[in-house]
Order: structure tokens, then C-alpha cells, then sequence
């Protein structure tokens, strides 16, 4: 198969770093707190630019979003190939949250205060950002599944966001660190004793 035209690749690198700085501004700005303008500055492109690749914020939040999943399923994939125990699958998921300390104690969780802030006001992109939470406890539940808790597979996936989501409130909203690590350590022991 012969090579892409050069601006073909540069067109994709150009809608790449317009999705990744909307990414990084919907999180620390929140998506309603961000304009179009807001992404076009920080993406370095010209206003009629954009528009070649995005026609409104919707559509570059639709591509965060996808941008977003695939990442957590290729975290998800490499989890699998590293750890063949399940437990220790689930001990990376918690282990993500403690990696992310800084970013949750000073902004919250990106799924979760996305999510908020959508089911607030706009329910018609909340279905596409819940998407995110579906991927993990429907991976969480498969984790559960190959540790013989099948019966109680979904109800311990749940109970396992809601605890991670959780702390990342809490976390955040006393922007308090220790408390986060704390809270992370407690996780740890309660799958280590699963």
C-alpha cells in the first residue's frame, strides 16, 4: 500500500493536536467552561481551519470521547498481557488511580466530572460519555468473572468505580492528597483480600 499524501499526515497530526488540546481544556475547564475559540487558541490553527476537521464543539467532544475509549482499551489490553491473574488486573486499575494523584486532587476524575457536568445540562453527549464508564465496569465485571464471582460480577464492578470515583470526588473537593492515598490504600487491601 503506497504512503499517504504528506498532507494527509499532516492534516491527521492537525486534527490530533486539535483533539488533544480540547481534551486537555474539557478537563481542567470542563466542557461547558471551554469555547471553541478556547480550542482554536490552544491548538495554534486558524479559526477557518478548524472547520475543516470539526464544524462544532460537539463533534470535537464526540472525538475526545473516541479518542478517550481507545486509549482506556488499549490500558485495558496491555493489563491483560502483563498480568494473567485477575487480581492483579484489578490491582492495576487501582493502582491508576494513585498514579493519577495530582491530576485528581486538582481537577477530579476527567470521566467522571465530564459526565457530571453533561448530565447536567447536555443528556444528549452524556450518552456518549458514559461510554467511558461502561468500558471499565463491564472490564471490572470480566475481572470478577475469572475470579469465580460471576453471581456478584456487576454488583463488585460498580462497587469498585463508584469507590474509585469516589475518593476522586472527596479528593478533590478537600484537595487533599494524603486523604487520596489513604483511601488508595484501603482499595488495595480489600482486592488483595478478594
Amino acid at each position: 500500500m503506497p504512503d499517504k499524501p504528506a498532507i494527509s499526515r499532516k492534516g491527521e497530526k492537525t486534527r490530533a493536536e486539535i483533539v488533544a488540546c480540547a481534551k486537555d481544556l474539557f478537563y481542567r475547564r470542563g466542557y461547558a467552561g471551554t469555547s471553541f475559540s478556547d480550542i482554536v487558541e490552544a491548538a495554534g490553527v486558524y479559526r477557518g481551519n478548524i472547520y475543516h476537521y470539526f464544524k462544532t464543539k460537539d463533534e470535537i467532544l464526540e472525538a475526545v470521547l473516541t479518542q478517550r475509549i481507545q486509549e482506556f482499551r488499549a490500558l485495558q489490553e496491555e493489563w491483560e498481557r502483563q498480568c494473567p491473574d485477575p487480581s492483579d488486573r484489578l490491582m492495576r486499575f487501582v493502582e491508576m488511580i494513585a498514579q493519577s494523584e495530582n491530576e485528581l486532587v486538582r481537577f477530579g476524575c476527567p470521566i467522571g466530572t465530564l459526565n457530571t457536568e453533561l448530565g447536567k445540562a447536555r443528556h444528549d453527549l452524556q450518552c456518549s460519555a458514559k461510554a467511558m464508564f461502561d468500558l471499565f465496569r463491564d472490564w471490572l465485571a470480566k475481572q470478577f468473572v475469572a475470579l469465580g464471582r460471576a453471581a456478584e460480577a456487576q454488583r463488585l464492578a460498580l462497587h469498585l468505580l463508584g469507590r474509585a470515583q469516589g475518593i476522586s470526588v472527596i479528593a478533590h473537593v478537600y484537595q487533599d492528597t494524603a486523604l487520596l492515598q489513604r483511601e488508595v490504600a484501603t482499595l488495595r487491601a480489600w482486592v488483595a483480600g478478594l
